[in-house]
């Protein structure tokens, strides 16, 4: 084999790897958790949003947050109805959605975390208590 075939081989394979590596990147686009799909209207409603933290800084609002083996409770101080999100940053596939009303008097969301894969989520935590909105993000190790 002279030279010149050895060119040519190099080219191809480096080529191939170029075009194995954008089909890769376009079936993983759909899966990235960084990318969010609204985020001109997230920029829009940035006053809400920055209240609502202002709010849980203000009242004293900030939830206790415990990670069991089995579940993750998470503790109000009044009752509310609320919107948790679980985002996963290496999959939006894993990502967990409730809504819902705090239970108990302790004012308790539970959250089953036998399906959840270990490692880091974010916890974005909405509610209303009252009349007053309320925003908490957090990471979380489970």
């Amino acid at each position: 084999m002279n030279w010149g075939t050895k060119v040519v081989l190099g080219m191809i394979t480096f080529m191939l790897f170029i075009v194995c590596m954008v089909v890769y990147m376009f079936h993983v686009h759909g899966r990235d958790a960084l990318i969010e799909e609204d985020y001109y209207e997230k920029g829009i409603n940035y006053n809400v949003e920055y209240n609502a933290k202002r709010n849980v800084l203000n009242d004293n609002a900030q939830p206790k947050i415990t990670v069991t083996k089995t579940q993750i409770v998470i503790e109000l101080k009044k009752a509310a109805k609320y919107e948790l999100n679980l985002m996963r940053p290496s999959n939006s596939l894993d990502d967990v959605k409730l809504k819902g009303n705090t239970a108990g008097e302790a004012n308790f969301i539970l959250v089953d975390k036998s399906k959840m894969a270990k490692g880091m989520w974010f916890l974005n935590l909405q509610w209303r208590s009252g009349n007053r909105n309320y925003l908490y993000k957090k990471n979380i190790n489970l």
